[in-house]
């Protein structure tokens, strides 16, 4: 049974945002991550995505993300939902900030620190007082100057909630903040293809002793790509089977750009060797990669490369199951043709 874009977004993974606290400053939240953003502590708050595009509802990151294209010139909107998860009421500050992307991961400007695309969003609402357990609608506005350079930029759109410590924190800044990536590529024509690449993968044994692998991959498109998937072993001693086991989540890779991704395993994983299946995905885009891979004895070493099935030996493969299933057919054929020649009596 398919899965729809609205079971993916209720399965998503709820990042949890910790309060962080500075000295006569605010402090800055984790990275906005997938789903609903839902921070612990005493100041909980949350923000969701309310609105996609007609025509990504198949593309699983423009559930959570405000991902698009559009020419210069361009306004569009989309809603969001923040929400009080506190047992008090909270005065929400709401504004967009600069974000990017630089070794491997997303990266957020300090406090309100703009940038070109932050510029352009506005909100209908600077801020709600929302009672204990309520939640509002809010609308963002995205408007594209006609003369807007072609290229993705990126921002962040934040709901916060800040309160003076008490206590030993007493002068201290406590502030909460939660938030939807922006993923908005500017340009003419359609919109530039997405696309990656899988390169070595290197097994090993972390210091704890458990086996992990580390994937390089290649953003090869011309947009941004969020990685997650799965790993699967097969055909290992004794024909054992594991997993799947889930990528390590938070690899952002700008186009161009070259990161990795890393999958933990479990504990009693034998050496091997092992068959395996990795599969990483970004929105609608995934890659598969197969082939064999054992992990080192020694904790705290890494393992030789894994043997990867290149798309020339699967072809090769395939052509030789197609020729022997045709030799089996035309080898029977023939013997039931010997069969029928010998029981067929000689004219007189």
């Amino acid at each position: 049974m398919a899965i729809s874009p609205f079971t993916r977004l209720v399965s998503a993974a709820l990042l949890a945002l910790l309060a962080h606290a500075t000295a006569g400053a605010p402090a800055a939240a984790a990275d906005p991550g997938r789903g609903e953003a839902r921070p612990t502590g005493k100041n909980s708050i949350g923000i969701r995505l309310l609105e996609i595009p007609a025509n990504r509802t198949d593309d699983p990151r423009s559930h959570v993300f405000i991902v698009d294209h559009v020419n210069p010139g361009t306004t569009f909107s989309r809603r969001f939902e923040v929400h009080n998860a506190s047992n008090k009421p909270q005065h929400l500050q709401l504004y967009a900030a600069g974000a990017g992307i630089s070794h491997g991961r997303f990266t957020f400007a300090p406090e309100r620190t703009g940038n070109e695309l932050s510029s352009w969003i506005r909100l209908n609402r600077s801020s709600i007082a929302l009672p204990p357990h309520e939640r509002a609608s809010v609308r963002a506005t995205v408007t594209v100057p006609t003369w807007a350079s072609r290229g993705e930029r990126y921002a962040v759109i934040w709901a916060e909630v800040s309160a003076a410590g008490a206590g030993k924190q007493e002068g201290i800044t406590l502030v909460n903040r939660v938030g939807i990536r922006a993923y908005l590529d500017v340009g003419p024509g359609g919109e530039p293809p997405t696309d990656f690449r899988i390169g070595e993968i290197v097994p090993q044994r972390t210091e704890d002793g458990q086996p992990r692998i580390q994937a390089t991959v290649a953003n090869t498109g011309e947009r941004a790509i969020d990685l997650e998937g799965e790993l699967s072993l097969s055909d290992g001693p004794s024909s054992l089977s594991a997993g799947p086991f889930p990528v390590d989540r938070g690899t952002t890779l700008a186009p161009g750009d070259q990161g990795t991704v890393t999958v933990l395993l479990g504990d009693e994983l034998p050496d091997g060797p092992w068959k395996f299946s990795l599969t990483l995905k970004s929105g609608r885009e995934d890659r598969t990669q197969t082939g064999t891979l054992t992990f080192p004895e020694k904790v705290g070493t890494w393992g030789l490369a894994a043997s990867v099935d290149s798309p020339l030996t699967l072809v090769v493969a395939l052509v030789a199951l197609v020729t022997l299933i045709v030799g089996t057919v035309l080898l029977v054929g023939f013997r039931r043709f010997r069969a029928r020649r010998k029981n067929v009596p000689d004219p007189a």
